[in-house]
């Protein structure tokens, strides 16, 4: 028999019995299958409750099953202590003799405890007394939260049987009883009367805590202290409470001006929900007081221009030129709405400190900024040498309908406790509207609090009425605290309203008339402020009009110089991004890319060496000496070394690299092995940390299984650091498809939409080679369909040295645009596709490679265009034909098009000769519509042009590798006869 079983129900569970549900309903079901296998107190126990689980004189059965017993839910297991205080009584069945509190509707009832047994006396009351009460004050803080008044529409939330006393069978006599309450902060000793009113003031007015769940009990008590010892509350002076009454102010009289001067314009206002201002100024006030000098903050639409104009200094003069529409010519083809619009400004603290403010831009795809944001910072951070992430911070601005609906959350939120990723916390504020578009939360999401999700982190939730600034005040001071104490993530869901529609020419009523009904009632969440204020006496109604009409007019002049002729829009892209340039290639000069030979076999050897001691896997270990091999020019130099050696180049010229992705570390196809484990103490190293004392620093990381998140953070990471190598990569091309909002939305279209550049780098394995529909293809044609103005680079290098130039000419050009490369997957091995160490040295990234056949040109009778591995294919097929009168050209770079690379390596061809490009997908995937697109019928004007490709087909390839041996085939044969 167990501990646990032996101690009986009037005794205490040890900490392995955690007296949890599950213990006690197999104790039952035995009891009811045998009563004898069970311990004499148990079986006592249970013989004492109604039916006993066993079939009663009313015929039913009474069952503890599904955490239900007699009808009634039990207690919930987070009001199990897991330090042994409570009991089995704590998860009793209720005899007949109880009266059962009222249910709220819909939700079954947790079930009171025991009373105390009759005759009980002296100490062992006293005990029991104690007990109960600390079990209410456990029931407070894990529940509390329930019962708090955080709805500024002041719509009533049940009652929880669990936080009244009579749960605990403690009554009006034992009010004024003195207790123990060395578990709160505060006096040693209370009546029960205080201690309900201290949880109640801490946990149950206009701040509302989810913190029970974490783990860590020096965090809870962390919060416990803060919290209890003020009763969730901050006491504000005349100062600050006006201060804050000046932001909400200025805040609504923005909303007012917009909404008269532009009449039907979209401002997706912040109405109902003006204490966001005060919430981020106090954010950024506390951040200054922790020496924080640089906040980087992501936001959708709503509330956005409101922020501009308040917290980030944006002048409003823009912002109503933007309104206005002033110069439609500067804006044909590109630029953004609005309420989509990034800034930075420098915030000039109380303290005197200078703030950086940088909000991101942002599109319409609400959360996606979120992972953007925080690559930024982490970017900043790692140039700043702020290794343990004190120095900056980000704070996200999340809607309560998208905080729940999206998964991009969820993805932000894994990568916030990760190496790779951390940033030392984020402040997440929810401006919880308490609904979406036109849908409501029951509608909306299956848990209780939008903010549900963020419990996969072992971090507090504060739940906090935005009607009222001053718990505002207090739940920020105490989030700010909490994320510099622990350097976790928090979270704020300030509950307000939405005063219009979506945005202002909606009609919200159409959908929710009664919400809507009570919201047309209410006053604004400054005038409510100001009416207590002026209850308090701390200011006057003369006061509050002269900070309205000073505001006003201040407005009314930015309007008028907005409008004015004379107005100038100067260029914010400075900063690190001053020495580079966007625009077309054509006007970015190509760089030498190449690298001594000498200088390539140091890298080499340096990157072969292992500390002392360290023993790699045996195939690890060939796979070094293969290395060695080629650093003394045994073997010529394959993809892995190429790609090590631009690494390596770079980071000994002070570039910084950083690659982050799916197994990245090893590769997928077990090809790189940037990091190394030892085969016995499982210790990790990485050689390209360790080739001189000099260098820069070189990152590799394994992600999560996650695409959209780390690809945005990494797109981030690269906005911040122009100067270095940042690089995403994915297992197979594929997975890209799981991060398309973050392709179309801010990787190919920044420069057009925001004049924002980025040298990200998207490594994306793609290749035919019968793997099935989903690992075969990396989409290529959607980044062609994407790709306009010279946005991004799309490449397909089917050489070592080609790998090798183009990662160092992504760095070394001036010239910043995204490149999306097809990386191989067989050819990793092809013992065919190696490179010697003189095309390391020389040259740049060959954006077209000519025919290399000898074929004297006036032969050729045939040419065909080609990308990837098909080269290689078409080569062998060549040497088997014997075809001496056939060209194979290989198109390296499809973006932005080779033109006159294609010029040049046709230029020796005789007019007429048929082009034929040849692709392994599908003929309405890959390159080839691209092609035809711009390039017609007669490519360069000179040569017929058609294609061979697989049939068009709604999926990339075949599940069948002989299917997929049999089109291949037919491929090559097609593309050397007409």
């Amino acid at each position: 028999m167990s501990t646990t079983e032996s101690s009986g129900p009037s005794g205490e569970l040890d900490q392995a019995g955690m007296a949890n549900l599950a213990f006690l309903e197999e104790l039952f079901e035995r009891y009811q299958h045998d009563p004898a296998s069970v311990d004499p107190d148990w079986r006592e126990y249970f013989d004492s409750l109604a039916g006993g689980g066993r079939v009663a004189a009313d015929g039913r059965t009474h069952a503890m099953n599904g955490h239900v017993a007699n009808g009634h839910a039990l207690p919930d297991a987070d009001l199990v202590s897991p330090d042994g205080i409570a009991t089995a009584r704590a998860v009793a069945i209720a005899n007949g003799e109880v009266r059962l509190p009222v249910a709220p509707a819909g939700e079954a009832m947790p079930l009171p405890l025991p009373p105390l047994a009759t005759g009980t006396k002296g100490e062992e009351r006293v005990a029991f007394l104690q007990d109960r009460v600390d079990q209410l004050v456990r029931a407070y803080r894990v529940r509390g939260h329930l019962m708090a008044e955080i709805d500024p529409l002041g719509r009533p939330r049940p009652g929880l049987p669990e936080l009244d006393p009579q749960f605990y069978h403690l009554t009006e006599e034992d009010m004024d009883r003195v207790f123990s309450t060395d578990t709160i902060e505060g006096p040693q000793s209370m009546s029960l009367r205080q201690i309900i009113k201290r949880l109640r003031n801490t946990y149950c007015r206009a701040i509302g805590v989810q913190f029970m769940h974490m783990d860590d009990l020096r965090v809870r008590q962390w919060l416990q202290v803060r919290m209890e010892g003020c009763e969730n509350r901050i006491q504000l002076d005349r100062r600050q409470q006006l201060r804050i009454y000046r932001q909400m102010t200025t805040a609504a009289v923005f909303e007012e001006f917009i909404q008269k001067r532009f009449l039907g314009a979209k401002s997706f206002s912040l109405e109902g929900s003006e204490s966001l201002i005060p919430l981020l100024e106090m954010a950024i006030e506390r951040a200054a007081g922790q020496e924080i000098g640089d906040v980087v903050l992501g936001m959708a639409h709503r509330g956005r221009l409101n922020v501009l104009a308040n917290i980030m200094g944006k002048s409003p003069q823009r912002i109503f030129r933007e309104f206005a529409d002033i110069d439609p010519e500067l804006h044909v083809g590109r630029g953004d709405v609005k309420y989509h619009l990034g800034h930075s400004t420098d915030y000039r603290a109380a303290n005197g400190r200078n703030v950086h403010l940088t909000l991101c831009f942002n599109p319409s795809h609400l959360e996606f900024v979120n992972p953007v944001a925080i690559g930024r910072m982490r970017s900043r951070q790692d140039r700043n040498s702020d290794v343990i992430r004190q120095n900056g911070m980000v704070i996200l601005v999340h809607g309560d309908a998208a905080f729940a609906g999206e998964g991009i959350i969820q993805e932000t939120l894994n990568l916030s406790e990760l190496d790779a990723y951390r940033i030392g916390g984020t402040l997440h504020v929810i401006v919880n509207n308490q609904i979406g578009f036109t849908t409501g939360p029951r509608e909306a999401r299956s848990c209780t609090y939008a903010t549900d999700v963020a419990k996969m982190l072992q971090i507090p939730i504060f739940h906090v009425n935005g009607e009222d600034p001053e718990a505002v005040a207090q739940a920020v001071n105490l989030a700010m605290d909490f994320r510099r104490e622990f350097q976790r993530d928090v979270v704020i869901d300030m509950y307000c309203f939405r005063r219009r529609g979506h945005n202002e020419a909606d009609e919200p009523a159409f959908t929710q008339p009664a919400l809507y009904r009570v919201i047309e009632r209410r006053p604004s969440v400054h005038e409510s402020y100001l009416e207590k204020l002026l209850k308090l006496g701390d200011v006057s109604r003369e006061e509050a009009v002269a900070i309205a009409d000073e505001h006003r007019a201040k407005l009314d002049a930015e309007l008028s110089v907005a409008k004015s002729e004379d107005y100038v829009h100067k260029s914010d892209l400075a900063g690190v991004w001053a020495f580079y340039v966007g625009g077309r290639e054509r006007d970015a000069a190509d760089v030498d890319t190449g690298v001594r030979r000498d200088v390539l076999v140091h890298l080499l050897e340096r990157l072969v060496s292992l500390p002392e001691g360290f023993e790699p896997h045996p195939k690890i270990q060939k796979f070094l000496e293969g290395r060695a091999a080629m650093a003394s020019g045994k073997q010529p130099l394959d993809w892995s070394a190429a790609e090590a050696l631009a690494l390596a180049s770079l980071a000994t010229q002070g570039l910084r690299v950083r690659l982050s992705g799916q197994d990245s570390q090893r590769g997928t196809f077990s090809h790189r092995h940037a990091v190394i484990h030892d085969a016995v103490t499982d210790e990790t190293y990485c050689a390209l940390e360790h080739l001189a004392s000099d260098q820069a620093p070189v990152e590799i990381y394994n992600s999560p299984l996650s695409e959209a998140g780390v690809l945005g953070f990494e797109y981030g990471y690269s906005l911040d650091c122009p100067d270095g190598l940042v690089m995403w990569e994915a297992q197979f091309g594929d997975f890209v498809n799981a991060a398309q909002v973050v392709i179309d939305q801010f990787i190919v279209s920044a420069e057009e939409k925001w004049n924002r550049l980025s040298g990200l780098v998207m490594l994306l394995p793609h290749g035919f080679e019968g793997q099935g529909p989903e690992h075969s293809s990396a989409r290529l044609e959607r980044f062609l369909s994407l790709a306009a103005k010279d946005n991004i680079q799309v490449v397909s290098p089917t050489t070592p040295a080609q790998m090798f130039h183009l990662l160092r000419r992504q760095v070394l050009r001036v010239w910043r645009k995204p490149l999306v490369v097809m990386t191989p997957k067989s050819l990793l091995r092809n013992p065919q596709c190696v490179s010697n160490f003189e095309t390391f040295e020389q040259g740049t990234f060959q954006r077209v490679i000519a025919d290399g056949s000898g074929v004297p040109a006036r032969d050729v009778r045939r040419i065909l265009l080609c990308s990837g591995k098909i080269a290689y294919e078409l080569e062998k097929r060549r040497q088997e034909l014997g075809r001496r009168d056939v060209a194979i050209v290989r198109v390296e770079q499809l973006y932005p098009l080779p033109k006159r690379a294609l010029e040049t390596a046709l230029a020796d061809y005789a007019p007429g000769t048929p082009a034929v490009w040849v692709q392994e997908e599908p003929e309405n995937m890959g390159a080839w519509r691209f092609f035809r697109i711009h390039f017609g019928d007669k490519l360069l004007d000179r040569f017929p042009f058609s294609g061979v490709c697989r049939q068009s087909a709604a999926s990339p390839a075949t599940g069948s590798k002989k299917s997929h041996d049999l089109e291949q085939n037919e491929l090559l044969n097609a593309a050397f006869h007409s």
